[in-house]
């Protein structure tokens, strides 16, 4: 009996190797196997992310556009993941200077290469290829948040124009200032996982695409009072939330990139989700009072500022604090979404009230709520001002986003103005008016619904 156990175990060993030194959760080998896994789910976790931007963005567009809105997302997330292979991930963690990276261009996947030209990433136990696929998907976020602003009304040339360069000269730079060892990164900004990073660049790309686009055909009428044009589908935009708020587990537990030791990933995890939480619960209430009826979009935007705001602090704030976080996301994001609407600020999904004034909020408010605890063990800047820091780390924060923010302001109005002289960033008014679902594509979305709304002459 006991030679036929110690058999079984041996062959068990040789089909399954990690058996043989599992009594050891120390060994190297195990280690480095159980983080490659875990980054490997969280890639996978933040690029299942877009399904709930692509269910989010058509929910809260008009029937004749869902088709395209949502076909644009594999569209350009393709585009996105052969230009970061080419160029983006070289100039965002090659070694360089302080501005950008210079090795590390189209990515071979080898190790060799790593060791030569990823010094940035070093700390990581995992392999190149993993790293590549988990920071490609942060760069797919940040470029699917851009297309909010061009929603509706952009012409289908436009985002493989911009995807590209997007990919390649503008989110990749800062990218490299605060997570490839530049400029930022040497003052310690406290950015985990991208509030300023992903979010701020993607959303500042939105704003600059809304300003030059123009508002959409019939949202303002010509005493400048605000036309209401609603989603037509709110039960995929809540889908599409709740798709995006499981996948911030991979998008913020994942940039711990380890699931040894003592588990820091399922802190962080649990400071995103109750952020969340608090920034729906108080969207909901605010749109309550200020409405006089509770707001289904906004409670939805609420959750999502609140995930995008603690997207910085996740790793170097109490609990209590991302509560606190989130919920004053939720508010400004509100109102915020609000004043820009009654602007004249055709945002169809509201991006940069809920990536951009909410992933400033997140970048500062480490500055005010990092612990000097969970600082020093991220090792990365120091407390914040309401734990004795004084307004140092503020201070760098706030370098931080007026930084990012003035980049690409300034790079997405030259490109975006260039593309505009051109070949045009938007559609025909005719073409507007049936939809890019025929205009684009020569099919709608809704076929059968579309053609009954035809018939009866409603307008979709």
């Amino acid at each position: 009996m006991v030679k036929k156990f110690v058999l079984a175990f041996g062959l068990m060993s040789l089909l399954f190797p990690t058996l043989a030194f599992a009594d050891d959760p120390t060994t190297p080998q195990l280690a480095s196997a159980v983080n490659a896994v875990w980054v490997m789910l969280a890639a996978v976790l933040v690029i299942f992310m877009q399904a709930g931007f692509a269910l989010l963005e058509a929910g809260s567009t008009r029937m004749k556009n869902a088709g395209h809105v949502a076909g644009k997302t594999i569209l350009t997330f393709g585009i996105c993941a052969i230009a970061f292979w080419a160029i983006g991930f070289g100039l965002a963690f090659g070694d360089g200077n302080s501005f950008f990276g210079e090795t590390g261009f189209f990515v071979s996947g080898l190790e060799d290469q790593a060791k030569a030209a990823f010094s940035s990433l070093a700390a990581a136990d995992v392999p190149i290829s993993i790293k590549f696929l988990f920071q490609l998907a942060f760069a797919g976020v940040s470029l699917a948040i851009a297309w909010g602003g061009f929603a509706e009304r952009a012409k289908l040339s436009v985002y493989f124009i911009f995807s590209i360069l997007f990919t390649v000269v503008i989110y990749p730079i800062v990218a490299h200032w605060v997570w490839g060892g530049g400029w930022l990164a040497q003052l310690g900004m406290q950015d985990f996982a991208g509030s300023t990073v992903v979010h701020l660049q993607g959303a500042t790309a939105a704003l600059v695409a809304t300003i030059l686009l123009k508002p959409r055909i019939g949202k303002y009428n010509k005493d400048k009072t605000v036309n209401l044009i609603p989603g037509h589908n709110q039960v995929l935009s809540v889908l599409g939330v709740i798709i995006l708020w499981i996948g911030w587990f991979g998008f913020n537990a994942g940039s711990t990139v380890s699931a040894m030791g003592d588990g820091f990933f399922g802190y962080v995890a649990l400071t995103t989700n109750m952020a969340a939480a608090a920034g729906g619960v108080a969207a909901l209430v605010i749109s309550w009072i200020y409405f006089g009826k509770a707001d289904i979009p906004s409670m939805l935007n609420g959750v999502l500022a609140a995930l995008v705001a603690i997207t910085a602090a996740c790793a170097f704030v109490d609990t209590w604090a991302a509560i606190v976080i989130g919920a004053v996301s939720g508010i400004l994001t509100f109102f915020t979404a609000q004043w820009f609407e009654k602007a004249g600020i055709d945002d169809p999904i509201f991006a940069f009230s809920v990536h951009g004034i909410a992933g400033i909020w997140g970048t500062l408010s480490t500055g005010l709520f990092a612990t000097p605890e969970l600082a020093e063990k991220v090792a990365i800047g120091g407390p914040g001002l309401f734990y004795g820091g004084g307004f140092h780390q503020l201070g760098i924060q706030a370098l931080g986003v007026f930084g990012a923010f003035a980049f690409v302001i300034v790079l997405s109005f030259i490109i975006l103005g260039i593309v505009k002289a051109t070949v045009g960033l938007r559609v025909t008014e005719e073409e507007e008016i049936i939809g890019l679902d025929l205009s684009e594509h020569g099919s709608y979305g809704y076929p059968e619904q579309m053609k009954k709304a035809n018939q009866s002459g409603v307008s979709v």
